[in-house]
């Protein structure tokens, strides 16, 4: 099956459904990286708040009935599958972490505190971190083209949307955000693993001191 070939009518419905409300993200987030509106982050339950969330909504309704529709028609290998598996329970656990470190409003876009903690430590955005693994890794899953389609587009706005958010951020927090910005990457990066590295060092020095006093 090529992408020109869709195949049954609901599976075109469900699928043109997805690239529909993506396109009404990408507008909503675009207007806001290339005008002077501030359409996302909201910073508040706005008209713009309750169109973004449901766009995202029926983007994510489509995803999952494409995948239900499609399921197993390209032909991946079960090792390929079964890396997706581990890449979508991973990315879900990213994301998981992150959100669960904010309260909910702050998840969906309202504007609070400045997290600098915890996943935030390691990257400025846990939770479109694990919506990129976890995303990907359940397109592979799913082992359908279309699939991998939407998957694609919604990792392409997910990439935009932090660049929408930080003009919101550096004006909310100041020289707060900025030096945050300066020690943590936007997704990951070469800090990330420096983080990492020495976390596991600070972990470890306890445990070398209590066997030099034996």
């Amino acid at each position: 099956m090529t992408l020109l070939d869709l195949g049954s009518t609901p599976t075109v419905l469900v699928f043109g459904a997805g690239l529909v409300s993506a396109l009404g993200v990408y507008v909503i987030v675009l207007a806001s990286l290339l005008t002077d509106r501030e359409w996302w982050p909201p910073g508040d339950r706005t008209p713009a708040y309750y169109c973004h969330w449901t766009l995202v909504a029926v983007f994510d309704v489509s995803f999952v009935a494409t995948a239900v529709l499609e399921w197993g028609t390209w032909g991946l290998s079960r090792l390929v599958a079964v890396t997706g598996g581990v890449l979508a329970l991973c990315g879900t656990a990213i994301f998981v972490w992150g959100a669960r470190t904010m309260r909910s409003a702050e998840t969906m876009g309202v504007t609070g505190d400045l997290y600098t903690d915890g996943p935030y430590g390691y990257t400025r955005n846990p939770q479109y971190v694990g919506m990129i693994v976890g995303v990907t890794g359940f397109a592979v899953v799913a082992d359908a083209r279309l699939v991998a389609v939407l998957a694609a587009v919604h990792v392409g706005w997910v990439l935009l949307l932090p660049r929408a958010e930080e003009p919101h951020l550096r004006a909310a927090f100041g020289e707060a955000y900025d030096r945050y910005v300066d020690r943590v990457p936007r997704f990951l990066g070469v800090r990330t693993v420096r983080r990492i590295t020495e976390d596991g060092e600070n972990e470890s020095a306890p445990g070398e001191t209590t066997v030099n006093g034996r």
